[in-house]
């Protein structure tokens, strides 16, 4: 096993310890509140699984940018639920229900949507695209259902299990993710700043700011909601992307484009949330000091 494949496997055990962390945190009622809003549910599924595909084919058919950063683009684009935004949403001062009903939903439509999605988009940039739909829900279901399913049936079957292991959970998380990145950052170095150079970096901000932009709108007026789809409409999952680019263009090396539009994710989300604070009322501002989100009555 070589160092990249270390590194590889502290950020899965990252994001799975941080998946998990969520399930104990989590009760029925969050994953229910999506469903008691039909109007932001239907709002939530366009904005993820059909705007930001488009967005991604028109920046691939409009712009030639290389090959890597094409496939990277359209990887990206069908790849939805981001494994570590909950937490960020809720630092925010997102709906905490909204956050993680959406990612449960998002897991779950995913394992369907995806193939089809795949398959669509192959028409539309006439490239042959494909992938075992059980391989993505492989991926989908280790990554994130069966983490935080299994935090979930902690917390309902053994509470006082469940409080005990979350600090322990949420430190593995935290200790782990900085120094894989940092690892994985270094090792694909070379590669990211070829495609700095070749326009791979304006395109993945172009497309980190149209999906906040796209979500903040239609997350609609209230700030704990839109935070939540903003975020989660521009972020994408990077193993689901990584396996989609990889199954279909194995000669390509994508694995640095992916590695520079993560971390591009995380930076261009700075402005936006401190621009969403300023919006927060002093109530808001207090749940968020007390390590909770405001949840509207339901």
């Amino acid at each position: 096993m070589d160092l990249k494949q270390i590194v590889i496997l502290a950020l899965q055990a990252s994001v799975l310890a941080t998946v998990f962390g969520f399930g104990l945190n989590t009760v029925p009622a969050d994953l229910r509140y999506l469903f008691r809003q039909s109007g932001l549910l239907v709002r939530s599924l366009v904005s993820v699984f059909v705007v930001m595909p488009v967005v991604a084919v028109l920046l691939v058919r409009l712009f030639h940018f290389q090959p890597t950063v094409a496939i990277a683009l359209v990887a990206l684009a069908i790849s939805p639920v981001p494994p570590l935004l909950p937490r960020r949403e809720m630092k925010a001062g997102a709906d905490r229900a909204y956050g993680l009903g959406l990612m449960a939903l998002l897991s779950l439509v995913a394992i369907v949507v995806a193939p089809l999605a795949l398959k669509i988009l192959a028409l539309i940039v006439e490239q042959p695209l494909a992938m075992a739909p059980a391989s993505i829900a492989r991926i989908v279901l280790v990554m994130t259902v069966v983490p935080l399913g299994a935090g979930m049936a902690i917390r309902a079957m053994r509470p006082t299990l469940a409080h005990s292991i979350e600090k322990p959970v949420a430190l593995v998380a935290k200790v782990l993710l900085p120094p894989a990145v940092l690892a994985l950052l270094i090792v694909t170095a070379p590669a990211i700043w070829a495609l700095v150079l070749g326009g791979g970096l304006i395109a993945m901000v172009v497309f980190l700011i149209v999906g906040l932009a796209v979500g903040h709108v239609m997350g609609g007026p209230d700030p704990h909601q839109s935070i939540v789809l903003a975020l989660s409409t521009a972020t994408r999952h990077p193993a689901i992307a990584l396996s989609i680019a990889t199954a279909n263009f194995p000669e390509q090396r994508v694995g640095a484009a992916i590695v520079l539009f993560t971390i591009l994710a995380l930076l261009v989300a700075i402005p936006y949330l401190a621009w969403q604070r300023r919006h927060l009322t002093t109530d808001d501002l207090r749940f968020m000091r007390g390590g909770r989100s405001k949840i509207p009555t339901r």
